[in-house]
């Protein structure tokens, strides 16, 4: 459309500078000068367009820059990968001399997951999977005594408390591997996981000398990232420890009495991302189709 604008322009200019010289009875059709305008403005239009066109085609693509997080091969396209993590860990309250306000605990908590999974290497050092979990959680509370000191007049006892939770999940995950070492023995990964979990948690106290129920109904779905480190100790088996940092989750909760009655229920989200200590976990895998050795 600009080259159009300047062919016209010159038009214009050469007309009117002829139509000054020239009496009226002249002025008729362009004369061989303003041909010769014109002529000069689309041969310069024409020449100009041709060297941003030849310009173009000579100068170099614009590429992105290769960083080379994936120069060393952890794992081969066309792997298949089967593998195992799980987490185990317990409380006590053996020790609670810190607790001065708080004596005679009698506590003990007991926490469990196992997570198989299998997946698929899509390309190198890339894969997509599915993973399914178990979690079990198991807290007693034998006894519990808290006395603030005559001056406040505070003090109560709670004995006999038993929670319980078991809960299942399936999950699909992305997982992405970089290689710290040229012969690919040891790695790191950066992995994504959607997940959906739903399970029961059971608790019962003792209220005078009756002993009361509850049970809740709980569902959640999470989006987690969890990095971690992985090791070669056999040429298609690997050792892995992740650690969870957080994510975000949407739970559930529907909770019942004793007589299986509903007496309340509640959602929640939150988008947290912190390091989990309650969420590390030892895993062991094993490759298939070892692509190492072709």
């Amino acid at each position: 459309m600009k080259r159009y604008h300047i062919l016209f322009a010159a038009l214009l200019s050469v007309a009117a500078a002829r139509s000054e010289e020239r009496p009226d009875s002249l002025q008729a059709a362009p004369t061989v000068e303003v041909a010769e305008a014109v002529g000069k403005v689309g041969a310069t239009v024409v020449a100009d367009d041709e060297f941003r066109r030849s310009r173009q085609r000579f100068l170099p693509m614009r590429r992105r820059i290769d960083r080379e997080i994936g120069k060393v091969k952890y794992a081969y396209k066309g792997e298949v990968m089967l593998g195992l993590t799980a987490s185990y860990g317990t409380i006590t309250s053996e020790d609670t001399d810190f607790w001065i306000i708080v004596d005679n605990i009698d506590a003990e908590g007991t926490t469990a997951t196992v997570k198989p999974f299998f997946g698929y290497f899509y390309r190198d050092n890339n894969c997509v999977g599915v993973r399914f979990g178990y979690n079990y959680v198991h807290g007693k509370l034998g006894n519990v005594d808290l006395d603030l000191g005559d001056k406040n007049d505070i003090s109560f006892s709670v004995s006999d408390m038993n929670l319980s939770t078991e809960s299942f999940s399936v999950g699909v995950f992305h997982r992405s591997y970089a290689g710290l070492d040229p012969k690919g023995r040891f790695g790191l990964f950066a992995e994504l996981e959607l997940a959906y979990s739903t399970g029961k948690t059971r608790f019962n106290y003792m209220s005078g000398e009756e002993t009361k129920y509850t049970r809740s109904d709980n569902r959640k779905l999470k989006l987690s990232f969890n990095p971690g480190v992985a090791v070669y100790i056999f040429p298609n088996v690997c050792g892995t420890l992740s650690f969870g940092l957080g994510g975000v989750q949407y739970a559930s909760v529907k909770q019942f009495d004793g007589a299986g009655a509903e007496v309340g229920k509640r959602t929640a989200s939150k988008m947290r991302f912190r390091l989990n200590l309650a969420d590390i976990n030892i895993g062991m895998i094993v490759h298939l189709w070892d692509k190492k050795k072709e």
